[in-house]
This record gives C-alpha cells, sequence and structure tokens, in this order.
C-alpha cells in the first residue's frame, strides 16, 4: 500500500488531494473547500457518483474523484476507500480551523422524506445513525443500500468529526439515501464556512481543534 498526500492549508482556498492505492483499490482525488460545488467523478458506481456529486453540489466543495475498484467481488472496498480518503481530505484540507464555524445542521425534506444532519469538526469521532432501516435494503444497481452508512461512518472517522444523521420519517430508498447526501453537503458548508466575527479566532474555549 501506498499513500501520497499534499495539501494547502492557506485561508483561500482550502485544498488538498491524495493518491492511495492498495491491492483493493487505485484513488486518486482532490476538493476545494472554497470551490462553486463543480464536480467531476468517475467511480464505476453510477449511484454512488450520484450521491458524492450531492455532497459536492450542495457543501460548494469541488471535487475530482478516479476511482478504480475490486468490482468484481463487490463495491464494498470502493465506497469504502472513498470515505478513508474524502475523510483525510477534509481533515487536512481545514487546517487549524481558524475563524472557521467548526458545527453545521440542515434539515432537508425530499418529497416524503425529512431528514437532518448535524456536525461537528472539532476533532473527535462519532457516527449516529437514527431513521428507518430501509436505508440498509436492497441495491441500486451496483450499489449495495447497506454501503451508505460504511460510507458515512468511515468519512467521520477520518475527518475527525462527530456526524449524526436523523431521518426522522420516509419511505422511499432512493428519496431517504439522497436526502442524506444532500443534507451532509449542507451541513458541511456551514461547518467550513468562515465567520467574520471571529477573524482568526478558533470556535473552542481550548483554544486549539485538534
Amino acid at each position: 500500500m501506498s499513500d501520497t498526500i499534499t495539501a494547502s492549508n492557506h485561508r483561500e482556498p482550502r485544498t488538498a488531494e491524495y493518491a492511495r492505492k492498495t491491492s483493493e483499490t487505485d484513488i486518486r482525488m482532490s476538493i476545494n473547500l472554497d470551490g462553486t460545488g463543480r464536480y467531476n467523478l468517475d467511480t464505476e458506481i453510477p449511484f454512488f457518483d450520484h450521491m458524492l456529486s450531492h455532497i459536492s453540489k450542495h457543501g460548494l466543495i469541488d471535487m475530482d474523484l478516479l476511482l478504480r475498484g475490486d468490482l468484481e467481488i463487490d463495491g464494498h472496498h470502493s465506497v469504502e476507500d472513498t470515505a478513508i480518503v474524502l475523510g483525510t481530505l477534509v481533515r487536512q484540507a481545514v487546517g487549524n480551523k481558524a475563524g472557521m464555524n467548526r458545527y453545521g445542521h440542515f434539515t432537508l425534506t425530499m418529497d416524503e422524506v425529512l431528514t437532518t444532519v448535524a456536525v461537528d469538526l472539532g476533532g473527535r469521532f462519532n457516527f449516529t445513525y437514527k431513521g428507518p432501516d430501509a436505508i440498509n435494503v436492497g441495491k441500486f444497481n451496483v450499489y449495495d443500500a447497506e454501503l451508505t452508512l460504511e460510507f458515512l461512518q468511515k468519512f467521520a472517522m477520518n475527518a475527525a468529526m462527530n456526524l449524526h444523521v436523523n431521518v426522522h420519517y420516509g419511505e422511499n430508498r432512493h428519496h431517504i439515501h439522497e436526502s442524506v447526501f444532500k443534507a451532509l453537503g449542507r451541513a458541511l458548508r456551514m461547518a467550513f464556512e468562515f465567520d467574520p466575527r471571529m477573524g482568526d479566532s478558533i470556535a473552542s474555549t481550548k483554544g486549539v481543534l485538534e
């Protein structure tokens, strides 16, 4: 396994890129947290591309991703490793978090589904999901539905963040998954944004977020 990470921690823009190759996946990814929501995604898993595009578009995160994985087995390694890479990129790109909101939350409606996502980029990992068990049921083409929670857990772990997802109600499986990824993008956007009243201070009484 080989890992290569380069990052820029300047105030503008906050960017990072990551190349990660294992016996299971080969991933090249870059992000810009201060982007416009432009994305170029090639995972060979169409539903996964669709979900990642919502994080990019609603989070205003520019995202480039080329993924090749062992899809002859299934999509697990590809989705899990992408979450590891994206989380690592976020952790690198936010730098010391000076002037940043740190917290973000969004409640999103998608037809009959209502979903809330809340995040804390405080440097500690937690992932909690509350909602219908239907999020783990079935497939979307080659994408196993259970991979969404796997992705969210590994993303939060590698970004060193608290991530809480609450699907209050809903029935349509596509709507449930899509609402989660859209709300996640919106919550991240709020957390990443700078508060001009804070200047270069850090949103913690400790004076540091690690």
